[in-house]
């Protein structure tokens, strides 16, 4: 049984797994057999009176010839109680503070005939 971390939210899932059926021509009763499921637990993934797994959604979609990719990306906006741009402020500064070794005051360019 899918717990709710693993479970989708909405009612999109259903919707998505009879759009790739759809697409790959496969009854739903064929989907089962190549997902090892049930043609009835199917139905009632696309009729919305279950919603699947991540684990099942995918599985499934992979059944009707699709590959599913999911991104979560987080949007840091502090860091340490430190907004991401004072943070910087910070490391450019401290990088200030040490010295450079090997670097001359004054560039020298090199001389071209001319």
């Amino acid at each position: 049984m899918a717990t709710n971390a693993d479970t989708l939210c909405g009612p999109n899932a259903g919707q998505l797994l009879r759009d790739a059926r759809q697409r790959s021509g496969l009854t739903l009763r064929a989907l089962a057999g190549r997902a090892g499921t049930s043609h009835t637990a199917l139905a009632a993934y696309e009729a919305g009176r279950k919603t699947p797994g991540f684990g099942t959604l995918r599985r499934v979609l992979e059944a009707c010839g699709f590959a599913m990719e999911v991104r979560l990306t987080p949007r840091i906006r502090e860091r340490n109680g430190l907004e991401r741009g004072d943070e910087l402020v910070q490391v450019l500064r401290l990088a200030d503070a040490f010295p450079v070794k090997g670097v001359p005051d004054r560039i020298q360019k090199p001389a071209f005939p001319g």
